[in-house]
């Protein structure tokens, strides 16, 4: 499953990667972080642009802080163009405690990783809050 990194959310996605590899899910599910710069999407790009781009790429969108406010915010984009087969956007709930709380930090890997291996059940749900 590949994840499309928010801009803002590189070093929590070195993280995560690092905690899901430490438990050795790595060795049985296939988890690739992309960033912005990877698929050559400005970092001020509307949050229109990011979901569609995780959309057409088939990436679940792992984010901790788009708009919930305005004609291109995520929360306008899902009611608008989210269907059965969209893939999840998935936002850490407290992007700050995920860096300075073991614990927390935990909570949110096992949230991803009940997410994606069960992702089907996922799809059409719009945005999921971890943990």
């Amino acid at each position: 499953m590949n994840f499309l990194v928010d801009h803002n959310l590189g070093g929590h996605a070195e993280i995560l990667l690092g905690n899901i590899a430490s438990q050795g899910w790595l060795e049985l599910v296939s988890i690739r972080f992309i960033t912005f710069k990877e698929m050559n999407l400005p970092i001020d790009s509307s949050d229109r642009v990011v979901w569609r781009t995780a959309q057409s790429n088939k990436m679940i969108l792992l984010t901790a802080n788009r708009s919930m406010k305005g004609e291109d915010s995520l929360e306008q984009v899902l009611r608008e163009e989210n269907t059965l087969d969209s893939f999840p956007v998935i936002t850490i709930a407290d992007a700050d405690r995920f860096l300075a709380d073991r614990v927390y930090r935990n909570r949110c890997v096992d949230r991803i990783l009940e997410i994606l291996l069960d992702i089907e059940t996922w799809m059409g749900v719009g945005r999921l809050f971890v943990p």
